[in-house]
């Protein structure tokens, strides 16, 4: 197993997310890294943090314990998220990060990861739902492919949906290693990393729901921020990048050009955001080699409009 998971853009998150006293919202708490840079530098500030997997839950509760009643932790999904806030004070802060942990990557038995031999399992939350390899026996060809077009970008989509099937059916899709060796068998070549990795993200995305759930939340998060109030996303592929921006695109006032004033928005009611950063923030080349897994991630703030 490996040591805590390093927080991602962990000073440019906190830059963006912390707006002052009031109750914050860490939806993806993990190891509690960002949450634990935000108690500390905001003393103001009280943190209601949510996960679905119960490991990361008992790894943040024992860390930001020295907190104590400044912090409310919940086993939850995005979805479930209406229903823990529960009609308490507006959010002055929400952090959305929609990576997977180190700890998560590194346990053989989560199934996370092609370099690790486990079940193919690639479950958030292993008491919910069912595991990737169960979903691939029962599942159709078309489905397969579409999933690993939309959530992985994988070009040879539909040739290695037949392939892990097939596979599945028979029973001779179990493990993480079994996974690498279809994917082998259908490009005729071993498969660099690179090229295994959506394959994984993918079926891992499909799994857990993950894209519905990001689209719930971003829809109730209007409804509870504060005017002033702040959402930092951290998205590692391009589909989830595509659905933040697609999500706050009719809602979002983006900040205007240096090279030319804004146009006057007569008639058109003010949107609920404003966008804070000009473009998605990327990690530095210094985090990317000290923190190799922080090399895809895309930041974006977002701050509620008084209106």
């Amino acid at each position: 197993m490996s040591a805590r998971h390093e927080p991602v853009l962990l000073d440019e998150t906190l830059r963006w997310w912390r707006t002052g006293p009031g109750l914050y919202l860490d939806a993806t708490l993990g190891d509690g890294g960002h949450a634990e840079a935000l108690l500390d530098a905001e003393p103001g500030a009280r943190l209601l943090g949510c996960d679905r997997d119960p490991d990361a839950l008992a790894s943040s509760l024992s860390r930001l314990a020295r907190f104590g009643d400044r912090v409310t932790i919940a086993h939850a999904t995005f979805r479930e998220l209406p229903a823990v806030h529960g009609g308490r004070e507006a959010l002055a802060g929400t952090l959305l990060d929609l990576g997977v942990s180190s700890r998560q990557i590194d346990d053989p038995a989560r199934g996370m990861s092609f370099r690790l031999d486990g079940p193919l399992d690639l479950r958030m939350d292993p008491s919910r739902g069912e595991t990737a390899a169960q979903w691939l026996a029962g599942a159709d060809v078309d489905d397969v492919a579409a999933v690993l077009r939309d959530h992985g970008d994988v070009r040879d989509a539909r040739a290695l949906a037949r392939g892990l099937v097939s596979a599945a059916r028979t029973k001779a899709l179990a493990t993480t290693r079994d996974l690498v060796r279809v994917v082998a068998s259908t490009r005729r070549r071993s498969p660099a990393p690179r090229e295994l990795a959506p394959v994984v993200q993918a079926l891992r995305i499909h799994v857990n729901d993950e894209a519905r759930d990001l689209e719930a939340v971003l829809d109730w998060l209007p409804r509870v921020t504060r005017p002033g109030g702040v959402v930092v996303t951290l998205a590692y592929h391009s589909g989830e990048d595509r659905r933040i921006k697609h999500a706050m695109r009719g809602s979002a006032r983006a900040l205007p050009s240096r090279r030319r004033p804004p146009l006057p928005d007569v008639g058109r009611p003010e949107p609920p955001w404003e966008a804070l950063t000009r473009k998605v923030v990327t990690p530095t080349s210094e985090e990317i080699a000290r923190n190799p897994r922080a090399r895809s991630a895309r930041l974006r703030a977002f701050r509620r409009n008084p209106s």
